[in-house]
């Protein structure tokens, strides 16, 4: 880290909702020892995500190290646990119109979505009522029928609608940009979440990255879970990621373009999981190594 420069530093916090409930049980930093440090827990506005936030106006030069400890209790989430149709109030409407909208790798609107829909029209009964549950489940369809699950080259990883129709492949993000990208094409709002995975089948471990999912919200079924690249990745579960969202995940931050308060002053975030550092209002260039691990109790 540069000595004697003004760093801030952004790390996520998991988010508090009806799927889990969290606990800072601590956060620890080599950085108290500055005598000019100071850190706050704070919440963007735009989603609502949590980070810690450390502010520092002078450094030595040493690495900065950051250590977070959550308790988190997940709840599963499905089809049956939605919310049901209802009148909407000023807030919620605000909020859907967000998640219709287009982002910088996540179109809307936009010619090259135009076959991919065209297709799934295409594949609906000439007597079916084609409503938008119908619509979303044909893209969901589509979507793990036609995007591969592999990291192989460069490109991959940005949750770039663009790369996902033109390459076919990608992870976690690619398939679920273009899932909203169809979807908000479709007036329907989508919007994408990021956490980490946690494996069920080994009580502790380490985590080697990150994993997203999304919601689509219906009237009838109010925001309703899907995860398409473990659809791809587990066939056998397909039907299960189509309306439930196991305990297998903790929930991080929500959205993309995402900026972290005045203090934020490079470019938004494509999608904030790691921690992020800027050091006089540039981001770091620097490496940034993070490490992630678990114990279910």
């Amino acid at each position: 880290m540069p000595s004697g420069e003004l760093v801030h530093v952004f790390v996520p916090v998991p988010l508090e909702n009806e799927r889990q409930s969290v606990e800072i049980v601590s956060i620890t930093t080599s950085l108290s020892e500055n005598p000019a440090f100071e850190a706050t827990i704070d919440e963007e506005q735009k989603y609502g995500n949590r980070f810690w936030h450390a502010t520092v106006p002078t450094t030595d030069g040493a690495p900065i190290i950051v250590e977070a400890l959550y308790r988190v209790t997940r709840h599963i989430y499905g089809k049956d646990a939605v919310t049901r149709s209802r009148e909407l109030n000023d807030a919620e409407r605000q909020e859907l119109a967000l998640f219709l909208r287009a982002n910088s790798r996540v179109a809307v609107d936009h010619p090259v979505l135009d076959p991919i829909l065209s297709e799934i029209h295409s594949g609906f009964p000439e007597n079916q009522r084609v409503d938008g549950a119908s619509i979303a489940r044909g893209i969901y369809d589509w979507v793990v029928d036609n995007i591969e699950y592999k990291k192989v080259g460069s490109g991959w990883g940005n949750g770039d609608t663009f790369w996902a129709c033109n390459e076919r492949y990608g992870n976690c993000t690619d398939f679920h940009s273009l899932f909203i990208s169809l979807a908000r094409t479709s007036d329907i709002p989508a919007k994408f979440e990021m956490g980490f995975p946690i494996p069920m089948d080994r009580p502790a471990g380490s985590i080697s990255g990150y994993h997203c999912w999304l919601n689509f919200y219906l009237p009838e079924t109010g925001w309703f879970p899907v995860d398409a690249s473990d659809a791809f990745n587990y066939p056998e579960r397909r039907e299960i990621y189509y309306g439930t969202q196991p305990t297998d995940r903790i929930h991080f931050t929500t959205g993309r373009d995402l900026r972290l308060g005045p203090d934020h002053r490079d470019r938004a975030l494509n999608y904030f999981i790691y921690p992020y550092v800027e050091v006089d209002g540039v981001r770091h260039k620097g490496p940034v190594d993070s490490r992630f691990s678990y114990v279910v109790i």
